[in-house]
Parts: C-alpha cells; structure tokens; sequence
C-alpha cells in the first residue's frame, strides 16, 4: 500500500503532536479533537504504513523504531508544507507567515525585543524562536528547522550566505576587586593563567576566546566550564575569575558597578551579528522581510534597546549582590 496515497497531513499533525507529547489524551486536547478521533486518526496512519508506529507503556506512549523515523521526516513534510501555506497566504494580499529564527545565546539579551517589534508591526506573522548555542544553531540550520540564525562569526562547515547588521563589542572582565584590575601591563599570557570563567565547548563565545588565545600561541588554563551566560557573569561578579563576555549581555551589572572592563591593551574589541541563511535554498518572504529589516535597522534598534537598558535604576542590582558601588 502507498503512504503517498492514502495517509494525510492530519494524520501526520496528529501523530507528531502525540509523538512529541508521549500521551494520546494531551495531544487530543490541544488539537481540539476527541480521544476517540485521535485514536483512529493514528491507527489509520499506521495501517496506511504497514507497520506499527507507536507502542502503549504504562506512563503513555513510545515511539517504534519505525517511528522515529516517520517522526523526524514528517516534521521535514510539516515545516515545508508550513512554508507552502505562508508563500500562498502572501497572494492573498496580508503579509503573513512563520518566521523560523534562531540565535546563539548571547542575542536573547536584545532580540527578542527586536521580534515583538516586529511581529506587532505585522501581526499575522507568527515566531518560531530557538536559542542555543553556536553549534545547535548551526545543527538547526544545517538541517532546515531555521531559515535565518543571528550569531557571530558565520559557520565554514556549511554553505551560507552571511550578512554583519550590528556591533557586537565583547571584552575581558572581571569584579573590581579581583587582583587583575590592578595589575599593571596586563597581557593576554597573564590572563591565560588566570581561571578563566567559560562557556561550554560548542559555544560561540569559547570558539572565539580559543581562537584568539592560539593566534598568540598561548594555551588558555580553564578556570570552570559553565552552559549559560548567566551563571559566568554571577561567578564572576563573585570574584572567582575574570571572564570574556558581550559587553551587551552585562550592561546593568557593568552600571551598577558590579563588573569591570580589565585594563588589557585593545580591550573591548569590536564584533559583530551576522544574520545567517542557507546558499542554496530560496528565503520564504517573511524570513527575506525580516532579514532586510535586520540589516536596515538592526543597529539602530539594538542601541534603542540598550538606552532603554541603561536608564533602569541600578541600585537595588548593586545591592541584591550585597555591593553597593561608591558614588564617588
């Protein structure tokens, strides 16, 4: 039997929803569909298969090996057929659709807020947001669960298209107690062997720290591995060590006195955002607005949110880490 001719896409909306939330009852009632009609719509797929797809546990249900593998390629026939309702929706005359982004960890700080923006100025656009680090974004890109990615430097492991919208100054910090902001003729070898606070391996952030330490030839001495941006800039606000962080990810902590540029020749340095698609394949018009849009005004509404940023009072940060900088 033919599963191009007798299944449907219900049937594959059905049974990703039951496959990604383990449980026939859930999946039923966020579709808006009985039990019963859920039921039938996964057995019919599963007779139109020829195998079966899904097994019953005792907590609910699990996939087949059979299964994962409809699974994983039906979400590929979604997306796409999610792509074909958007591009035939814009015929129609109202600019509509999904906007597939993802972005590396350091951009929620601001582009979140770009998107509200955006969406509100287009509401019938609908957002798909995924933040990750450097090479789950790349992963998700790679595979097409993205159209566009905001990240630093573009990927060299896949063929892209690669476009710099923004500043993305980045810089070597640390608590103003720590004894390396009094150090004098600070260099990048003293700082090698400082424990340096960093992220995880697949990140951004650890890619360009190692890059720039073996430019100079100097091996990096990692003082603790973190996974989030959140947990280096409170151990470094604890004084465990210094830290190389986007200036754009601490501006109330830097503010508020809480941390500090270190005295290091060319210190801050100077990045950028790139907004990031495949080579080969064709932007759906949302993802192709909003990318012209990055590029056009990304700059500009970045600085918009941060003046935003640095006018929040800062006082009751400095004091809910029990330092409250002098005002001298």
């Amino acid at each position: 039997m033919s599963l191009a001719k007798t299944a449907n896409i219900k049937q594959l909306i059905t049974f990703q929803k039951v496959a990604r939330l383990g449980n026939v009852s859930l999946a039923a009632e966020e579709l808006f569909l009985s039990q019963s009609a859920t039921s039938i719509q996964l057995s019919n797929l599963e007779e139109a298969v020829g195998v079966k797809l899904l097994s019953r546990t005792g907590r609910g249900i699990r996939l087949t090996e059979a299964g994962e593998v409809l699974y994983t390629l039906s979400e590929r026939v979604l997306n796409t057929w999610q792509e074909v309702s958007d591009e035939m929706e814009s015929y129609l005359g109202d600019f509509s659709g999904t906007l597939r982004i993802g972005a590396v960890t350091t951009a929620e700080y601001w582009l979140p807020h770009l998107l509200v923006n955006f969406a509100n100025a287009n509401p019938k656009i609908k957002l798909k947001l995924q933040v990750a680090n450097r090479d789950d974004i790349v992963r998700y890109l790679s595979a097409d669960e993205i159209d566009l990615a905001v990240m630093g430097r573009a990927p060299d492991e896949i063929r892209v298209k690669s476009v710099g919208f923004a500043n993305n100054p980045t810089a070597f910090l640390a608590a103003p107690s720590h004894a390396l902001m009094h150090t004098h003729g600070l260099s990048l070898e003293m700082l090698a062997n400082a424990q340096m606070l960093v992220r995880e391996k697949g990140s951004g952030a650890r890619s360009s720290l190692e890059r720039m330490f073996k430019g100079e030839g100097i091996k990096l001495a990692v003082g603790a591995e973190l996974s989030s941006n959140e947990s280096i800039k409170q151990l470094c606000i604890a004084g465990l060590g210094p830290a190389y962080m986007s200036l754009q990810s601490c501006l109330l902590e830097i503010r508020a006195g809480l941390l500090s540029v270190l005295p290091l020749p060319n210190n801050p340095l100077n990045r950028r955002w790139n907004v990031v698609h495949l080579e080969h394949k064709p932007l759906s018009q949302v993802a192709s607005v909003f990318m012209e849009h990055l590029i056009r005004n990304g700059q500009k509404e970045i600085e918009q949110q941060l003046t935003k940023l640095s006018k929040i009072p800062v006082e009751g940060l400095a004091q809910l880490h029990g330092k409250i900088p002098s005002k001298n």
